[in-house]
């Protein structure tokens, strides 16, 4: 699994004009799934998301994580975190789980999230999204699983 992660002061999904998910002070995950990821990498995952410490204190230090701060999450399935750039002018995606078993992941890195007690939003899986952030920072960091 890979996550994009963007530190934001707010973010909102929509899809055909219906607001899915919003998030105040937080953290936007773009979540991409490739073919040989199982449901077992989403726990220590989504763990180390909520303990990243991305979050600054009150010197101005990035010391402190999510869950120190009460951060929401607005999690966005993403197959193009995985595109393929290293030929060509267009990306490829074969590295990218196929819906089908992506999606089973997906939900069980959001359930693995959710147990963290914060706010966890998100997009539709399968749908156009409509993905509105105000960068904080700004800060964009990319997490693998092993």
């Amino acid at each position: 699994m890979r996550l994009v992660v963007q530190r934001v002061t707010k973010a909102s999904v929509t899809v055909n004009h219906e607001v899915l998910g919003r998030i105040g002070r937080g953290l936007v995950v773009m979540v991409g799934i490739s073919e040989t990821d199982t449901p077992e990498a989403a726990p220590p995952l989504a763990e180390r998301l909520v303990s990243l410490r991305i979050f600054e204190d009150d010197q101005g230090k990035m010391n402190l994580s999510a869950g120190d701060v009460g951060a929401g999450f607005l999690v966005i399935p993403a197959f193009t975190v995985y595109a393929g750039t290293e030929r060509g002018r267009r990306p490829d995606f074969t590295s990218a789980a196929r819906p089908e078993s992506a999606e089973p992941i997906f939900e069980h890195f959001l359930q693995a999230l959710r147990s963290s007690g914060l706010q966890v939003e998100t997009g539709r899986f399968r749908s156009h999204m409509d993905v509105e952030l105000l960068n904080d920072g700004p800060v964009c960091i990319s997490l693998e699983s092993k």
